[in-house]
């Protein structure tokens, strides 16, 4: 199974600039994608229906700001919406398709990086999402988890970590709770199974020329339940076009 995450930073910015031309070429069969910035009502185009895709939006209450979305080569058993804390469920961040035992989430977690208000919801965000996935993990169903975190994991992670310990995206807090993620928690980092490489990143900032000197940050990540270990095969973050700040992950998996 080919598993395509990507955040957007707009699904109609992304459009202009290619995103559906490629799409049908990668030959995946799950696309999650984050940040689409509209309403169902404001897509009535095809164009973000493309055949041959069952396509779900999950949008945020607020217009322009937040959404998530599953495009699926099959027909999924069962679409969830949210999970559970109406604070972030109305911010559109959470979008679940259900295949027999595998279940596939498009995941935005806040980024708090615009104000300490934002930090603060992130971190209300960590505090009511940890309990959710512990959940998950007893429940014995799969899980790929995939999306815009908005955490940069460790020092391989970003390549100006020094300068950013400070900043939202590699708090320690940020980092502990991934740590929790990774390890009590028991679930697996894709992409670190198959890649251990640093200045692997999936965002740059718009300034600086960051993207040209790979300035970045691995804050995409695709997630497995414990019951998917050692089930990815490669991972490639695609770079050739820009369809938005960050780049799309595509993962390769054996199930």
């Amino acid at each position: 199974m080919r598993i395509i995450t990507l955040n957007a930073n707009g699904i109609r910015a992304a459009g202009r600039k290619g995103l559906f031309s490629w799409l049908p070429r990668q030959r995946a069969d799950v696309v999650c994608i984050q940040e689409t910035k509209a309403q169902v009502a404001q897509l009535q185009d095809r164009l973000y229906f493309p055949r041959g895709w069952v396509c779900e939006y999950e949008d945020a209450e607020r217009k322009g700001y937040s959404g998530v979305a599953l495009y699926s080569r099959r027909e999924p058993d069962e679409v969830r919406r949210g999970f559970g804390v109406p604070e972030f469920d109305n911010e559109g961040r959470y979008l679940e398709m259900r295949f027999g035992q595998l279940s596939i989430i498009s995941l935005y977690v806040p980024s708090g990086s615009s104000s300490e208000e934002r930090q603060q919801s992130k971190f209300r965000f960590m505090d009511v999402f940890m309990p959710y996935l512990q959940e998950l993990q007893a429940s014995g169903r799969d899980y790929v988890i995939a999306g815009d975190w908005n955490i940069a994991h460790k020092k391989i992670d970003l390549k100006n970590w020094r300068s950013n310990q400070k900043n939202s995206g590699f708090l320690p807090e940020e980092r502990a709770w991934m740590d929790e993620l990774f390890g009590s928690t028991g679930f697996s980092d894709a992409f670190r199974e198959v890649n251990a490489d640093p200045d692997q990143y999936t965002w740059w900032s718009n300034r600086g020329q960051a993207r040209a000197k790979n300035v970045g940050w691995r804050i995409d990540y695709q997630v497995l339940s414990r019951g998917l270990y050692g089930s990815a095969r490669r991972a490639r973050i695609y770079k050739d076009k820009w369809f938005s700040d960050h780049a799309p992950l595509i993962m390769d998996y054996d199930f």
